[in-house]
């Protein structure tokens, strides 16, 4: 199988998991926030509270470690694929890749390049998901 077949399977494959993963953990999230009981005391929450602040801090956390997952498992696809060396620098490169900051090509191997650019693409989509998740959750604490 040419090469680059093999980078866009393996790229297709990693954006359906992640894509998979993000939309389980924000349902899951949001399920959390909306029990009855839940919905209730979103409406008498005071956004400058100490409970305002609470639910901000456990909305960002949680969607951060989604992202982290994401951006670990990217990092063990480069390792196992021997695309990038090191643990370290796997992790940084799929850090860098999915914030879209970027770098160079000088950290991934010429064969896998396109992994990264998937990756890339992918994380403008899920920070946006992310970032639209966390404002309709705040936006459910409106000020009184």
């Amino acid at each position: 199988m040419p090469q680059l077949l093999v980078q866009f399977i393996v790229s297709s494959v990693m954006v359906l998991l992640c894509v998979a993963i993000h939309g389980i953990g924000l349902f899951s999230l949001s399920k959390a926030i909306r029990t009855e009981a839940s919905i209730e005391r979103l409406r008498n929450i005071d956004p400058l509270s100490r409970r305002g602040a609470v639910f901000t801090l456990i909305a960002v956390v949680s969607m951060l470690a989604l992202h982290g997952i994401e951006i670990w498992a990217f990092a063990g696809v480069y390792l196992v694929t021997g695309a990038v060396s090191g643990h370290e620098n796997a992790l940084y490169f799929s850090t860098i890749s999915y914030s879209t900051v970027g770098y160079n090509d000088a950290h991934i191997s010429d064969a896998w390049r396109l992994l990264g650019a998937f990756e890339s693409i992918l994380g403008v989509f899920l920070l946006g998901w992310s970032t639209a998740f966390f404002f309709r959750m705040l936006g459910r604490i409106d000020a009184h």
